[in-house]
């Protein structure tokens, strides 16, 4: 066999397309309904939210899924989902008007060309970090709006979508998921440990920030290879449509109209962040503002009622294989429910970790944790299920509360990069155009690098008793 064909049968390659995969998902869990015993965990209110009690799994009559519940399940998904799927929309629409302005293709190509192209770079790695610290100081779907813009600077400074989604999505996702101040998952963690809120926040700063140097330093590698070589390119065939600059970087400049809606864009950022910390808001509100941004967009670039309509649609079209990929990854967590095998899958593996050394078992709490966020893709959610079981078993183990709770934000945080269940991973892949099979080609390397400073990290915390 050539060399060739055999880098053409490589694991990476072999990856199905995200439909297919998804599809694989379902069928896999819908098999494991007729094989795991159906079983629960009492749960009680705290605060509203509902909380599991340990030592309180039990076993109840199986519920195994049949085949047209399995198809009923895809529905029931979107129907779950829906709040994110419309957000994936209004960012979509939002977007459509900012470029339908040329006031983002402006800002990149202004950007670009102070800047020089000497410098890409130091631009790749500037923006890598500034899209992190989004991710932990913003939060994670919040940020979805921001997405596009850096597959317009990827690819004005010569790069892909795969690079834009490195620069923005691989970034906010490392920076969300290992934030010392994260709410859903440290937040959570530590109110369910009665420890103070965010303590213990310098290994877990010192710990994101090397990762997201890693990525930096990927993304960057990534593109002299693509330079080198445009064949390499894991975003051939993709479609950059309204997405590249139209002419030389030297004609670019910003007019008054699009400081107007680069403005609109940035107060509507700004007015999500007051939302997000101060008024509780999340994902209906996001796509409110969204939206409002579109409509200001649109009456300050003077558009007709028709060229709004028709660029809502345009937008529509483009975001809606997105939208539909996050309510179909949905319906797995559907299928858990139906299936009551989520509480059974926690209970097991917690019955797996016991015995184990102490070193083995804080990095196989975390490696079962990645499992569990396959299946329970929320962070406060999975927290709220898992937390009052491993806590204890962890302290009964010779682990601190402190070390359980960064072995769980370990395994739910870094796993996020190549969840296909979760549906912020699939909205913001969307709205880079990436199919999640080439993302994971792109992000696999990133994964297992930062994996393995993680475990260095866990280690050291158990070995200084971390609390």
């Amino acid at each position: 066999m050539s060399k060739s064909n055999s880098k053409d049968q490589s694991f990476f390659n072999r990856i199905p397309h995200a439909v297919t995969l998804l599809f694989g998902i379902i069928i896999l869990v819908t098999l494991m309904t007729y094989i795991l015993p159906a079983g629960t965990y009492e749960r009680v209110l705290v605060d509203g939210r509902s909380t599991v009690v340990p030592n309180s799994y039990k076993t109840i009559p199986a519920t195994p899924i049949g085949l047209l519940d399995m198809f009923k399940a895809i529905p029931l998904g979107f129907k779950a989902a829906v709040e994110i799927i419309f957000v994936v929309f209004a960012g979509g629409i939002m977007f459509g008007f900012m470029e339908k302005s040329k006031a983002v293709e402006n800002a990149v190509g202004t950007l670009v060309k102070n800047l020089g192209l000497k410098h890409k770079h130091l631009i790749i790695v500037i923006m890598t970090f500034i899209y992190g610290f989004l991710g932990l100081a913003v939060g994670y779907e919040n940020n979805i709006a921001m997405v596009p813009i850096a597959a317009v600077l990827s690819l004005a400074l010569g790069g892909d979508l795969i690079l834009a989604a490195g620069i923005s999505i691989g970034a906010m996702t490392i920076g969300f998921g290992l934030s010392p101040i994260n709410p859903y998952t440290v937040g959570t963690g530590h109110k369910i440990a009665e420890l103070p809120l965010f303590s213990g926040a310098l290994l877990r700063s010192v710990l994101c920030l090397v990762a997201l140097c890693i990525m930096a330093f990927y993304n960057v590698k990534y593109f002299k290879k693509v330079s080198i070589n445009p064949e390499k390119s894991l975003g051939r065939g993709l479609d950059t449509s309204e997405l590249t600059l139209s002419k030389p970087l030297q004609g670019y400049r910003m007019s008054g109209n699009n400081w107007m809606v680069i403005s609109l864009f940035i107060a509507g950022l700004l007015t999500i962040i007051y939302g997000v910390f101060n008024l509780n808001w999340y994902i209906n509100e996001l796509s409110a503002v969204f939206l409002i941004i579109a409509l200001l967009c649109g009456l300050v670039s003077r558009m007709s009622a028709t060229n709004m309509s028709e660029t809502v649609l345009r937008a529509v079209a483009l975001s809606a294989p997105g939208g539909f990929m996050v309510g179909y990854a949905t319906s797995i967590k559907v299928l858990m429910e139906m299936g009551n095998i989520g509480d059974t899958i926690s209970y097991q593996l917690s019955i797996w970790l016991e015995g184990l050394p102490l070193y083995a078992s804080a990095i196989c709490m975390s490696i079962s944790q990645s499992a569990i966020n396959f299946f329970i893709p929320s962070g406060s959610g999975q927290a709220l299920a898992t937390l009052p079981v491993m806590l204890p078993l962890g302290e009964s183990l010779g682990l601190t509360r402190q070390i359980s709770i960064l072995a769980f934000q370990i395994g739910d945080g870094i796993s996020n990069l190549v969840n296909p269940t979760l549906g912020g991973l699939i909205a913001m892949l969307s709205m880079c155009r990436v199919p999640i099979d080439r993302w994971i080609r792109f992000i696999f390397p990133v994964l297992i690098s930062v994996l393995f400073i993680a475990f260095l990290a866990l280690i050291f915390a158990v070995a200084i008793n971390y609390s």
